[in-house]
């Protein structure tokens, strides 16, 4: 593909939505008061994307690759912290192509089963996702096999971008929405339909500020990749397609203690009986920290994109 700007669109993503339409969910958006989640007032708009199939937005990338490119009989190879892995291996046995998919040892219990279940060959590759994704590396010019890229690719982002026009439809009022960035192929593509029409801003962890550092710096670099979230937004940076997108689209971004991620995923729990993990939580955790302050009248969305994980008793 040609330069971002002219791939990662409102008309490449709509195209990219009629084709992915009968392999993914058209996934719920709730409505809450917003005093609900601890919040002084107004209502509160949350796309429930933890409901995708895999359990999480990935598969719709991960389907917008397998259907648009031609896959190789050796087929298609991802590296992952784990939604991106079970994305791909959902996608490919909905297909019916091999797959083998390179996740790190901090992946969760939880994606590393799905990925199993799915059928998916799953190597287990060093302690984080810069590790995996070198091997799967490997395995592409070992066996010619497809590359899936878990965020910097455009077709990736294209398929992430289907999230805005379901939401766009569901909510047209919104005047925000919070979304949480690792890599940052989801705020990109998100950021690429709405187009500036909105106000999106990423919400990221102290301990992985990749999108943070990439912005002070004008270009991706390096950044810490740790912390409570760290098996789904920390790969180390974000990515080089990505950038430009969000340096023109993403209003601003805020950072967010392990600490409140966890009380957002407790307070999910409580309030709606939704178990996200620490990564689907993570924009929702940043109105209830005060990371991100809404004006008065503002009309926020949050999306919670993700609910891979084990069982836990947040009422404890």
């Amino acid at each position: 593909m040609s330069s971002v700007s002219d791939t990662v669109n409102q008309q490449h993503i709509s195209r990219c939505e009629q084709l992915i339409r009968p392999y993914i969910r058209r996934t719920p958006v709730i409505t809450i008061d917003g005093a609900d989640v601890g919040l002084k007032s107004g209502n509160l708009c949350l796309k429930l994307e933890l409901f995708q199939h895999s359990g999480c937005f990935k598969v719709r990338g991960a389907f917008t690759n397998l259907l648009t490119r031609k896959v190789p009989a050796a087929g298609v190879v991802a590296a992952s912290g784990g939604n991106h892995g079970a994305a791909v291996a959902y996608a490919a046995m909905m297909l019916k192509v091999p797959a083998k998919i390179f996740v790190p040892s901090i992946s969760s219990p939880a994606k590393v089963q799905r990925i199993r279940d799915y059928g998916a060959d799953l190597v287990i590759e060093g302690d984080r996702y810069a590790d995996a994704l070198a091997a799967s590396e490997a395995w592409v010019q070992k066996t010619g096999a497809m590359p899936v890229h878990a965020f910097d690719q455009d077709e990736t982002m294209l398929g992430q971008g289907t999230i805005g026009i379901e939401l766009d439809e569901q909510a047209p009022e919104i005047d925000t929405l919070l979304v949480s960035v690792g890599g940052g192929g989801l705020i990109a593509g998100i950021a690429a339909w709405y187009a500036s029409r909105i106000k999106v801003v990423g919400v990221e962890p102290f301990a992985a500020p990749t999108l943070t550092k990439a912005l002070e710096a004008g270009h991706p670099v390096d950044a810490e990749a740790g912390g409570l979230a760290a098996d789904s937004l920390a790969p180390r940076r974000v990515g080089d397609r990505v950038f430009p997108i969000a340096k023109s689209h993403v209003h601003r971004v805020v950072r967010v203690a392990d600490d409140a991620i966890l009380a957002a995923q407790k307070r999910l729990w409580q309030v709606l009986r939704v178990v996200a993990e620490p990564g689907g939580a993570a924009a929702l955790s940043a109105l209830l920290c005060g990371a991100y302050q809404p004006m008065s009248g503002e009309r926020v969305a949050v999306i919670i994109c993700g609910g891979n994980t084990t069982a836990v008793d947040f009422d404890r």
